[in-house]
């Protein structure tokens, strides 16, 4: 088993090692505590909205839906109000309300809170985080993106919104949310960060950076520059180009989010977009013609926003502002008029990009979070906003959408609450006069049906397929990811050939994103046709295919990859994503390379499924004509599905453990645990990792095995190895990494 182990490691994670370490994890089955530790029927998920047709907001020639929220003067929602008790009217004209219901959009209780007088073991080591538990779209309750505009947003302003920000995803992040922490100016690949894992989240905070060219500078107001060396006519010049820039980055903002919004068009939950922002202008004060690429801007994303059930809020990052005199203005030649003018445009410059951010919450439904130093607070106030909403439809006459008079109108909505009392009616104040029926008219391509794929945050399952995507460092090539895409072939369509061959043809798509979003490496794009016959036929339909893929990682951080598979004969198409924490090896802080898991039988005299690709066998690349990176599973690795009783064996390499002065030699501790929902199911016992005289003490590998029990019940597992190292320093002796599997019957 030892043996088979290291092969594993060196073929999976293409590393040299010139020894390698054991460590002697007993096979323990996790039968008990499997078992007894599953979840009761009181511990179930909580009660999901209903995702019927129904409440789909829809825009049609028989039926406009509308989504609002109803609150009362002291801020809390109404819930209880009867069809005869709202009134909806669009372009000021009364409609009748057909449709009527309210929806209950989270249903979750706060996580109970440690008790403060908790006995605390000081001699115990240090305990880390658990993995995180796997998400279903049936499980999703909100869908939340939080746009962050770095193209407006001051360098002050960044330090106080990523502060914000990790409050939010440590104390107000809830089990069924779905997140993504998105740049304005981080492009169309930051929607692929949209997950319920919070080290993603704390990833792409921690890389929240100042955009030196955008429309903000060091603080919220430029200082007062001294004007005495510049002409009348090169002051006159400079504010044109202020404005000019000002208006650029405000459509930039707008058509940011209208994108975010496109993104979330097709995904569950309640679904919003936070944008943080010091605001941005929509209506000039001196020349109203000025800004009319932002108004327009700003009416098409309402649209958007409410064809696509998105409710949109927004805060003013500034925080309360002094807009007097500082001493960072420098008064030098103004005169007293000027020098009040300049103060007064200031001021006025406040209130017009408030007034932006404003607009945008109201004419959505949302709300604008401003005046308050208090930014978690207000990413609270808005997460509270979101746990129910009334779905209100009416069924609109001819002239809505009617297309004899050109352009289609663009339709206002308004309402309001008939019951006895003072009520705060909210909802997307209006739409377009075109049918979403009108909209959907763009041709389903298979380079549509692929980038759908690819940018869902959950994963496809048209063709069936595993991805396993591992770290691993080499001496002499540095960091790279090794990933391994399982794909069923019995979702593959395969036609008769001639002789007995089969063909299926199918297209893999892999892309990687970075931690910005941004796509950091050249996307891989084939076309394979496969033919078999006989016994390759009938082994590839058990056994699968296996696609390789490695990516060397020139740079640490966070990065994530998604890979799509397209069945040509049937259309299927199916995906999955992974997402790795790339190190920095030379920081010498203990690490885990990724784990490999397979399962094997317990029982020796029943050999391992084997199966050997055939001449003619593999799939060829239609451009080249070459054998491409295709071979059978001949294991379990790639697919990680396991039958109880079966010994999970693993193995993983651990980098840079420190050396005792006295013994130079490392002293670890390994431990291994298994997750089902998040909630540890098998905890083993700490584990003295040996060794025997490796050459690269920077470079250790370690293998084991454990038995899974009995009478675990079938279903999504994790599996976490974490090392202690007792000679490092406290705040790095820890390191961990974790697999997920499945328990099949």
């Amino acid at each position: 088993m030892k043996k088979r182990s290291i092969a594993a490691l060196a073929l999976i994670l293409q590393m040299t090692m010139s020894a390698v370490a054991q460590t002697q994890t007993p096979q323990q089955p996790p039968t008990q505590q499997s078992s007894s530790q599953q979840p009761s029927p009181q511990q179930s998920s909580p009660q999901q909205p209903d995702t019927s047709d129904d409440d789909v907001v829809k825009i049609s020639t028989n039926l406009v839906q509308v989504d609002v929220i109803v609150t009362d003067k002291s801020g809390k929602p109404v819930t209880d109000l009867k069809p005869e008790e709202v009134q909806i009217f669009e372009d000021g004209r009364p409609q009748k309300i057909t449709h009527f219901s309210y929806v209950v959009a989270d249903s979750s209780t706060p996580a109970p809170r440690p008790k403060a007088n908790a006995p605390v073991d000081k001699n115990a080591l240090p305990a880390p985080a658990g993995p995180p538990p796997a998400i279903r779209p049936d499980q999703i309750r909100r869908t939340i993106a939080l746009i962050v505009d770095d193209l407006g947003l001051s360098f002050q302003s960044i330090y106080f919104v990523r502060r914000a920000l990790k409050k939010f995803v440590d104390e107000q992040m809830q089990p069924g949310d779905l997140v993504a922490i998105i740049r304005t100016g981080g492009g169309i690949g930051a929607l692929q960060q949209f997950t319920a894992d919070k080290r993603q989240l704390y990833s792409a905070i921690d890389h929240l950076k100042w955009f030196a060219s955008g429309r903000s500078g060091i603080t919220p107001f430029a200082p007062l520059e001294d004007t005495s060396g510049q002409s009348d006519e090169a002051q006159a010049a400079d504010a044109d180009l202020n404005e000019f820039r000002a208006d650029t980055f405000a459509v930039g903002t707008l058509g940011a989010v209208r994108s975010v919004v496109d993104g979330l068009r097709d995904l569950p939950g309640r679904k919003s977009i936070l944008l943080i922002s010091d605001g941005f202008q929509i209506y000039s004060r001196d020349d109203p013609a000025r800004t009319y690429r932002a108004k327009e801007a700003l009416q098409r994303l309402v649209d958007q926003a409410g064809r696509a059930a998105v409710v949109i809020y927004t805060m003013n990052a500034t925080g309360l502002q002094t807009l007097g005199l500082s001493a960072a203005d420098n008064v030098g030649g103004r005169s007293p008029d000027q020098l009040s003018q300049a103060l007064t445009n200031r001021r006025n410059a406040a209130f017009d990009t408030q007034e932006g951010l404003n607009d945008l919450a109201k004419e959505t439904g949302g709300i604008a979070i401003h005046n308050t130093n208090d930014l978690g607070g207000g990413i609270r106030r808005v997460m509270d906003d979101q746990k129910g909403y009334y779905l209100i439809g009416y069924r609109p006459d001819d002239s809505t959408f009617d297309a004899k008079t050109g352009r289609r109108k663009f339709h206002k909505l308004t309402g309001k609450v008939t019951r006895a009392g003072k009520y705060n009616f909210r909802s997307r104040n209006g739409f377009y006069g075109i049918t979403d029926e009108e909209i959907k008219t763009a041709t389903n391509t298979p380079q549509r049906q692929i980038i759908k794929a690819l940018i869902s945050p959950f994963s496809s399952a048209g063709v069936r397929v595993h991805l396993t995507s591992l770290f691993a460092n080499d001496a002499k090539a540095g960091s790279l990811m090794r990933s391994m895409l399982h794909i069923n072939c019995n979702d593959l369509s395969f036609t008769d050939l001639a002789d007995g061959w089969r063909q299926a043809e199918f297209d893999v798509v892999a892309l990687t994103f970075g931690e910005n979003g941004g796509v950091v490496t050249e996307p891989t794009s084939r076309t394979y046709k496969l033919r078999v016959r006989g016994p390759d036929y009938q082994a590839v339909l058990k056994e699968g295919l296996v696609y390789f893929l490695t990516v060397p990682m020139k740079k640490s951080g966070a990065y994530q990859l998604r890979a799509a598979v397209r069945d040509h004969g049937s259309e299927r198409v199916g995906s999955a994503s992974q997402f790795i924490e790339v190190p920095d090896i030379a920081k010498n802080r203990l690490t885990l390379s990724g784990i490999v898991i397979s399962g094997i039988d317990p029982t020796p005299s029943k050999p391992q499924s084997q199966v050997a690709p055939a001449a003619g066998s593999q799939p060829t690349d239609e451009k080249s004509g070459a054998h491409q990176d295709y071979q059978h599973a001949t294991n379990s690795a790639a697919v990680r599905q396991f039958q109880r009783g079966q010994i999970l064996d693993y193995g993983l390499v651990i980098y840079n453990a420190h050396l005792d002065k006295a013994t130079a030699q490392p002293q670890l501790q390994l431990q291994v645990r298994i997750f089902r929902d998040g909630k540890p199911v098998f905890t083993g016992k700490d584990q003295a990792f040996k060794i025997s005289g490796p050459s690269d003490l920077k470079r250790l590998g370690a293998t084991g095995g454990i038995q899974l029990g009995a009478d675990m019940v079938p279903g999504e597992y994790v599996f976490q190895v974490i090392v202690h190292d007792l000679v490092a320093d406290e705040k790095h002796r820890v390191a961990t990494q974790w697999m997920d599997f499945e328990i099949v019957k």
